[in-house]
């Protein structure tokens, strides 16, 4: 399938519509609607289907998440991203989600203060802190391992963790105080994160299926061929398609389809966006930063990070950014 965009309101509205047309019969958007939804995961918040108990997690006896295969890193490599199937356990999920949900509130938009970082139309960002979380830090390590596969070095180099958050995109039919209720416009991530060099890649967790109504991804594949594109602030009124129209010679995924347990990843360098949540619940999602291991802060401000005590090409070390892979 390939689009051909004209601008900012046919990327944001048109290119999803006839999708979910097509698609909204056969996906289930909310967790009370599937039989398989986190419900039947963490409701008693004891159980996930695959036998995995809270308490086996709590002894470090349960696997966060599978390895990735070879098939899933040639995909990453030849279209700048990969849906893992049942990547995460679903107990890991349920964790996830519980955590969210005391912090943001069962609206996704209880939580105090400003939504963290930009693009805060997109959703309503909360940074996780999820190394402080004993549970957490062992799944996001067990990433971190399979990052390194998936960045495939051949100089051996790992992989530092970046961020993580929560970032829930509140239904565009209600009003937020948090914004994070529009759709997400196509952009590449590379610009926000200060880093001098490639290798860094967006590790995204729904903690429900989710289908096209709720907002979910599409990528522009092979469009992380095409190097930098720039800031998407930038763009004026129009939007990346605007400014490099050879995007749109590339093909568009439909939005994805997430069953519980599904991760997509995608590269820094990868164009992407999403439509608005057309549902009447949050949908909420984790989100998983990764980079590689000799990356050095180039001087940039960035709203992730503390610089003020930093020097430009600087490694990115220390407490702050741990290797975990």
């Amino acid at each position: 399938m390939k689009f051909a965009p004209a601008g900012a309101d046919h990327v944001r509205n048109s290119r999803l519509r006839s999708v979910r047309q097509r698609r909204n019969r056969r996906t289930t958007s909310t967790i009370g609607e599937n039989e398989r939804g986190p419900d039947v995961a963490c409701k008693a918040f004891g159980y996930c289907e695959r036998g995995v108990t809270m308490s086996a997690i709590a002894k470090g006896a349960a696997v966060p998440c599978r390895s990735i295969t070879t098939e899933e890193v040639d995909h990453f490599h030849e279209f700048g991203w990969a849906k893992l199937q049942r990547f995460v356990d679903w107990a890991y999920v349920g964790i996830l989600l519980q955590i969210a949900r005391e912090r943001m509130g069962d609206d996704a938009d209880s939580n105090e203060g400003k939504s963290s970082g930009t693009g805060t139309s997109y959703f309503n960002a909360l940074f996780t802190g999820g190394l402080a979380h004993p549970e957490l830090r062992r799944l996001i390590e067990q990433v971190g391992k399979n990052a390194k596969v998936l960045m495939r070095r051949r100089s051996g180099i790992g992989v530092r963790y970046y961020n993580d958050l929560f970032v829930p995109k509140l239904p565009s039919s209600k009003t937020s105080k948090h914004g994070g209720n529009g759709p997400t416009a196509f952009h590449q991530d590379f610009m926000n994160f200060g880093v001098d060099r490639t290798g860094g890649m967006t590790w995204w967790l729904p903690l429900e299926a989710y289908g096209p109504d709720a907002g979910t991804m599409c990528f522009v594949s092979k469009s992380h061929r095409m190097g930098v594109l720039g800031d998407f602030r930038t763009y004026g009124a129009g939007d990346v398609f605007d400014v490099y129209p050879e995007l749109r010679d590339l093909e568009v995924t439909a939005p994805m389809t997430y069953e519980l347990g599904d991760v997509s990843v995608h590269s820094h360098l990868t164009i992407h966006g999403a439509g608005a949540n057309i549902t009447d619940k949050p949908r909420w999602a984790y989100m998983l930063l990764t980079q590689p291991a000799d990356a050095c802060w180039n001087g940039a401000p960035s709203p992730n990070f503390d610089s003020s005590d930093m020097k430009p090409w600087q490694l990115l070390d220390g407490e702050r950014f741990p290797m975990i892979g």
